[in-house]
């Protein structure tokens, strides 16, 4: 089980390298990197177990977060507002993911992001785009094109700099961190 102290801090340079394709089918490893991944999100959603093991809660986490520098991260996107019938906006493993077409329009959280690799509060907008169509393998190496939106889109768009070496506040605004990229811009709070 991944746990806090196995997630590379800022500052480790896995977190700044391209991530390498994964090949299929996955290698033993990588089976257990991408089991490894998930569980890591579905325990720390858990309000009693992400207590019992000290653990940040966390939507996302890549390979590279656990020194992997490998395409592949888990997604788990809850459906905090019950629009979903309680089901996740989006759940899974995403390999060798590819954003293939995105929204002019930007979304941006209103209290900004947050990584588990960053201890540290980096205040600004991140802007991203509100709409995306994500092209990914599953671990049977399924191929998979989904279009999220919204907070759904965020999620992955951030786990995707994970991969290419970025990180979110590499998005913000140095000189005015809060400032709005257009008036059309989505604030989701």
């Amino acid at each position: 089980m991944i746990l806090m102290k196995n997630i590379v801090r800022d500052g480790n340079p896995v977190l700044r390298k391209q991530a390498k394709k994964v090949e299929f089918p996955l290698n033993e490893k990588d089976k257990k990197l991408a089991k490894d991944l998930m569980q890591y999100l579905v325990v720390s959603q858990d309000p009693k177990l992400c207590k019992k093991y000290h653990l940040r809660a966390g939507v996302g986490l890549a390979a590279p977060q656990v020194g992997a520098s490998e395409m592949m991260a888990a997604v788990l996107v809850p459906d905090d507002d019950n629009k979903n019938d309680g089901k996740p906006l989006f759940k899974d493993v995403i390999i060798n993911p590819v954003i293939i077409s995105n929204s002019v329009q930007p979304v941006a959280l209103t209290e900004g992001e947050g990584c588990l690799s960053v201890d540290k509060d980096v205040p600004g907008f991140v802007p991203r785009s509100a709409r995306i169509t994500l092209q990914y393998q599953d671990v049977n190496g399924k191929q998979h094109v989904v279009r999220l939106k919204n907070y759904a889109a965020i999620v992955p768009q951030h786990e995707i700099d994970h991969l290419h070496g970025m990180l979110f506040y590499d998005h913000i605004n140095k000189q005015k961190p809060f400032s709005r990229k257009s008036s059309d811009e989505i604030f989701i709070s």
